[in-house]
């Protein structure tokens, strides 16, 4: 059974990229103290989890795509980027190519063996190509849900629905 097609991975690096973008509108009209201040969310601030929104990104993608593994370890995934607009710059970029990378994804590849080596584990994983992107997507929901909690509770609203938002992509 191949729960993932290429028009999934399309649409969703859309969609990824479209709540980025506005995620990032909102935390820029914050200061930079509200965007560091700890609220007890798992990576502490928004700085934090934006920060380790885009190391899993590079993560996977080293997987997926060949790039380059972020030099930190997941511990200290939260302070990838110590200032906001490089941070910004960066996850611009990543979105760009990770749409880049969905435009290029095939059903055959979805459906065979990804395998990699986890340092959070230390052990290598293999799982179909396909299931490893659905965890792709959804820890960014995930973690940017979190995000998105954390800049409505300063006033923010991003909007979150993938429904009207973005068409489906074949």
């Amino acid at each position: 059974m191949n729960l993932i097609e290429p028009g999934y991975v399309r649409t969703m690096a859309a969609y990824n990229a479209a709540m980025n973008t506005r995620l990032y509108d909102c935390a820029a009209r914050l200061s930079d103290g509200q965007r560091r201040e700890d609220h007890g969310a798992f990576f502490k601030s928004l700085h934090g989890t934006l920060n380790h929104l885009l190391w899993a990104d590079h993560v996977w993608m080293a997987r997926f795509d060949g790039w380059e593994r972020p030099a930190v370890l997941q511990k200290d995934s939260g302070s990838l980027f110590a200032d906001f607009e490089a941070l910004r710059a960066a996850r611009a970029d990543a979105d760009g190519k990770i749409g880049d990378w969905a435009s290029r994804v095939t059903l055959e590849w979805t459906r065979g063996p990804l395998t990699w080596h986890s340092n959070t584990t230390n052990a290598e994983m293999t799982l179909p190509a396909g299931y490893a992107v659905m965890h792709f997507f959804n820890h960014q929901t995930h973690h940017r849900g979190q995000a998105h909690a954390l800049v409505t509770a300063m006033g923010e609203d991003t909007g979150t629905d993938l429904l009207g938002m973005v068409p489906p992509i074949p």
